[in-house]
């Protein structure tokens, strides 16, 4: 074991994903998403029009971008969520100046570079919340779209780099490795980094507002 910690302590924590196990508790609204298979890129090869492939490739990834996993990483304020579906972290902690916690409540004086599966808590390297402008929890499929879109609200980046990140980011990655006891998101990352990555390739459209999964 890499570290061992009354199990009190380690639950305090500012981290960005679900602490504790997935439970029928919620404060947050629930997440639109279903738990199954991830369609692969191909599968919307047989839709014509670029524009309309892109969107439905853009909803299809949505069901990994707003799971329970990632929003508890995009919270719609300064304190995370945890657990499946989410509920406000218990106890309270909130971001801090650079969204790795405040002194005292660190995200790392918690979340270690793996999951701890005996004091329940989850780990990976760089364990943060996403800023504010990141925030996904309550939006539809079409707002998050814009939202990555958008380098105002994301952090600078070009579209390739978003599609690096999906594919390659090793906090992105937890989410199918979240530990005992929780719920993964769906498919695997290759998988969402191609629907990613083909969903640029086709213009990177976005789904209408009214698009849910």
């Amino acid at each position: 074991m890499r570290l061992r910690r009354p199990v009190g302590a380690m639950i305090l924590v500012a981290g960005c994903a679900a602490t504790g196990r997935d439970t029928p508790k919620s404060t947050a609204p629930s997440s639109p998403v279903a738990s199954s298979n991830l369609q692969d890129a191909a599968a919307f090869a047989g839709i014509s029009d670029p524009a309309e492939r892109s969107r439905a490739l853009f909803v299809e990834a949505s069901r990994v971008l707003l799971h329970p996993r990632c929003l508890n990483c995009h919270p719609d304020g300064d304190s995370p969520y945890q657990r499946s579906p989410p509920q406000l972290h218990d106890p309270p902690v909130t971001r801090g100046v650079d969204d790795r916690g405040v002194v005292g409540m660190r995200c790392n004086g918690c979340h270690q570079d793996q999951n701890i599966e005996l004091a329940g808590v989850p780990g990976v390297a760089n364990w943060r919340l996403a800023p504010r402008e990141m925030a996904w929890v309550g939006k539809t499929p079409a707002a998050v779209c814009e939202q990555l879109k958008d380098p105002k609200r994301n952090g600078g980046h070009t579209l390739e780099q978003i599609v690096d990140h999906n594919r390659y980011d090793e906090l992105v990655g937890w989410g199918w490795r979240p530990g005992l006891g929780r719920e993964p998101v769906p498919g695997t990352q290759a998988a969402f980094g191609a629907l990613i990555a083909e969903w640029v390739r086709t213009g990177a459209y976005c789904p209408v507002q009214e698009a849910r999964r």
